[in-house]
């Protein structure tokens, strides 16, 4: 199984992906939640371009990435489920919490640590809010959040079932509460007891600080709230909040070479120059 599921990797995930993005984009064109001031052909073809670089850096840089990561480590008996004697299903299900708990920490350095936000911003400076801004971040970025992960798959002897759960659900996830979709007041009520939702994620993309730095979770949203960090709604509302970040505001900020190089821009007002912690 963990050979068949090897093989098809890439398959099952390019197959998802595909069907995700497809569907929150129409879902978008449906039912939109917020008025969009910048168009998706002034957008769509950057952010779609960063994922074309973000996948050849991960391939280059990591060729096994973190299901072969899990597929290395049972084969090497490394981590705690490959030590402990436990069922599948257990393994499966842990490591699945864990892994998105590592995630919404990750999030947090990421804020914290003033050059691991240089890496970051790129997915912040986003003017708009809608499904691509859910596959914006940097290949740098990406290259240490796939670091991070491959260090706890190997910590955690995840299974590589779990692994690859939990990357397909991921990127899944992130697509959906980047969306600028209109969900039902008690719909989202209920959802974002379990997932992380749009309009619980959208207040991490406003442009006022203390709200920036809430909502960091991408898949579950109970770290959120047993760590401090949730916030129900933005202090303008959905409809009168501000995406993005005070230093880039230009709609050249948006072009691929733009994104490329906005980690070595100095005039974010949130650069390395910034020591205080953000958590």
């Amino acid at each position: 199984m963990v050979d068949t599921l090897l093989s098809h990797e890439p398959t099952i995930r390019l197959g998802i992906f595909t069907g995700v993005l497809v569907a929150m984009a129409l879902w978008e064109i449906a039912a939109p939640r917020r008025p969009q001031r910048y168009r998706r052909w002034q957008r769509w073809p950057h952010n779609l371009m960063i994922v074309v670089v973000d996948t050849l850096a991960l391939r280059l840089v990591f060729p096994l990435a973190a299901v072969g990561a899990a597929h290395v480590a049972a084969e090497h008996g490394w981590g705690l489920f490959n030590v402990l004697a436990s069922p599948g299903w257990l393994a499966v299900l842990v490591s699945f919490v864990a892994l998105d708990m590592a995630i919404y920490f990750q999030h947090r350095l990421f804020h914290a640590v003033p050059w691991c936000w240089r890496l970051h911003r790129m997915h912040h400076a986003d003017l708009e809010f809608d499904v691509t801004t859910g596959l914006r971040f940097h290949p740098l970025e990406i290259l240490l959040s796939m670091g991070i992960k491959l260090a706890a798959v190997m910590a955690l002897g995840a299974p590589v079932l779990a692994v690859l759960i939990f990357e397909v659900v991921l990127n899944a996830t992130s697509m959906f509460n980047h969306g600028n979709v209109r969900l039902p007041a008690w719909l989202d009520r209920r959802l974002r007891r379990f997932v992380v939702t749009p309009e619980m994620h959208r207040v991490h993309h406003s442009i006022i600080p203390r709200e920036t730095d809430s909502n960091f979770g991408f898949n579950l949203p109970w770290w959120d709230h047993l760590f401090g960090t949730y916030r129900a709604q933005p202090s303008a509302g959905h409809l009168g909040m501000t995406i993005g970040l005070e230093a880039f505001r230009n709609a050249r900020a948006l072009r691929l070479d733009r994104l490329l190089l906005q980690p070595f821009l100095d005039d974010s007002p949130r650069g390395p120059s910034d020591k205080t912690p953000r958590v």
